[in-house]
């Protein structure tokens, strides 16, 4: 019994913490379209932005329903989108700002890890 409702508690923290991730993603990319309205992002810029925010948000809101799934979605994601920010820049991003984002994906994992058992 125990088990259960520690599975729910994770459950529920991840699908919060992916509330809010979404939520603020989406209030900076409206901030920032209209800051800058300019031509948009280059082809190279879309593989990133595919990867993070895109890819990230869609496998957090997937987690609600699948958690394994939307969870290794959305992980896969921010770390593909750390390979490619290295390729492109010769460095990783700076900033926690992805990792915050992007942590719900791995609450979702151990959700879905405990309740398999």
């Amino acid at each position: 019994m125990a088990s259960e409702s520690v599975t729910l508690a994770t459950r529920w923290i991840a699908r919060g913490w992916s509330i809010l991730s979404i939520i603020y993603v989406l209030i900076v990319a409206a901030g920032e379209s209209l800051r800058n309205p300019g031509p948009g992002p280059t082809g190279q810029e879309w593989v990133g932005l595919m990867l993070f925010p895109i890819g990230v948000c869609i496998g957090l809101a997937v987690a609600w329903f699948r958690e394994g799934l939307g969870g290794i979605t959305a992980l896969a994601c921010l770390v593909a989108f750390y390979a490619w920010t290295l390729h492109q820049s010769g460095s990783l991003p700076h900033s926690p700002f992805f990792l915050w984002i992007g942590a719900p994906s791995v609450i979702f994992i151990a959700a879905w890890l405990q309740a398999r058992r």
